[in-house]
């Protein structure tokens, strides 16, 4: 058990909260004044400063995040009529436009305003991303056919991940016979999403354990590397790390430190304490090599030799890394009592207050310079930004601090 929180800690928390409500219900109110469409169903997430629309086209991502950040809403502070009404926008929009039939259920990538198919990926984060939608509003309402539909797109995303045949029969990125391998994102967004089929379903528990436990463990068998001091997104079959090109060096700080945050919801249902300190350990890890000493703010990518990235944007601020340090540091500190992670929480809390934050209309800017000024034009939402990370972050926040003030 943790140690009570300090009288100085209690003022910095009670500050924190006051913050974090105010920023939640921005957001939310952003999303539903802005990003829902009242004609079609769903929402819109292309959205500038101020909220308008500078494109129509819809991510199938944002359908199942925004269903589910409005359920979870519902969930964590009772049932809104305008939020429960937004997550089934989203769900209904999802299950007449969203699913290519022809190509056993699989989810499209993109759509057009009225729900015409525009794209198909290889990656599955489309089926992940509904499963949790229809998972959490089946929680809220109790509807049975919503519970179907998230078992059918999380067992779909989880027989994918595990190899087998993808039905749209698309091939691999790279030609398998040359190169092949593993990428940290599949054990550690099926973790999230186990997690969340755990809560709400309770009936698949036995198997929902078993699989969370196969993603913990595939994340330290594969990816999590001592020697390197860091967490590869990309290695090899075996988990060998393939140091000789760039994709194979490639740490996302603020992806290793999300993972973080799922490894400690499973630590903590678990009660598995070594996890914590494993857990913490890749935070630190991710923090010190993401961390800008000049400008503040998280890197978004690093070459874990510290030679040049690749991505042009590997030296931006995103929104979402900053949001998963929110949510990872308060995590530690609740969970170790280490007045460092409260550091984390308030330097990271000052940086999105003075960069990320927009008090004249309300959300956060998605994409910063590395000096920390918003690329312009400025935006609010884009195919990958929605109603998710900055709602979800906020929400989980202030519920940690429910906790540690109690």
């Amino acid at each position: 058990m943790r140690k009570e929180v300090k009288t100085m800690d209690r003022q910095k928390l009670q500050d924190a909260q006051s913050w974090v409500r105010s920023e939640l219900e921005c957001s939310a109110q952003f999303w539903l004044n802005h990003g829902l469409d009242r004609v079609h169903g769903g929402v819109y997430t292309c959205l500038d400063r101020k909220g308008e629309i500078y494109s129509t086209d819809k991510s199938v991502w944002m359908q199942g995040r925004c269903g589910w950040i409005f359920a979870f809403l519902c969930h964590n502070y009772g049932v809104k009529q305008e939020w429960l009404e937004a997550s089934k926008s989203c769900l209904d929009f999802m299950e007449a436009h969203c699913f290519n039939h022809a190509c056993g259920d699989r989810m499209y990538f993109t759509v057009t305003a009225e729900g015409k198919p525009l794209r198909q990926r290889r990656y599955y984060f489309s089926e992940a991303f509904c499963a949790i939608a229809n998972a959490e509003y089946y929680g809220v309402t109790g509807d049975k056919q919503r519970l179907e539909r998230a078992r059918q797109c999380y067992d779909l995303y989880w027989d994918l991940s595990q190899g087998k045949p993808d039905p749209v029969g698309m091939g691999p990125k790279t030609i398998p016979e040359t190169r092949s391998g593993r990428a940290f994102g599949a054990p550690m967004i099926i973790l999230n999403v186990t997690g969340v089929m755990l809560r709400t379903d309770p009936e698949r528990k036995a198997l929902y354990e078993e699989r969370a436990q196969k993603c913990v463990d595939d994340i330290f068998k594969y990816h999590v590397k001592p020697e390197l001091k860091c967490t590869l997104e990309n290695v090899d079959v075996d988990g060998t790390p393939r140091l000789y090109y760039t994709e194979g060096r490639t740490v996302n700080p603020g992806h290793d430190i999300e993972g973080v945050w799922f490894l400690l919801e499973h630590a903590r249902r678990t009660g598995d304490k070594e996890l914590v300190a494993k857990a913490a350990q890749m935070f630190d890890w991710a923090i010190e090599a993401g961390w800008d000493k000049e400008y503040g703010g998280l890197l978004y990518f690093t070459d874990c030799l510290g030679k040049p990235p690749e991505a042009y944007e590997h030296d931006m601020k995103l929104w979402w890394p900053h949001n998963e340090i929110l949510i990872a540091s308060m995590m530690l500190y609740r969970d170790t009592g280490e007045e460092k992670y409260l550091d984390w929480f308030c330097k990271t809390m000052d940086y999105c207050k003075e960069h990320f934050a927009d008090p004249e209309y309300g959300e956060w800017y998605g994409y910063l310079r590395r000096d920390g000024l918003p690329t312009q034009p400025s935006t609010k939402g884009s195919t990958f930004k929605g109603p998710f990370h900055m709602p979800r972050s906020m929400i989980l926040v202030d519920k940690m601090i429910d906790e540690l003030l109690a």
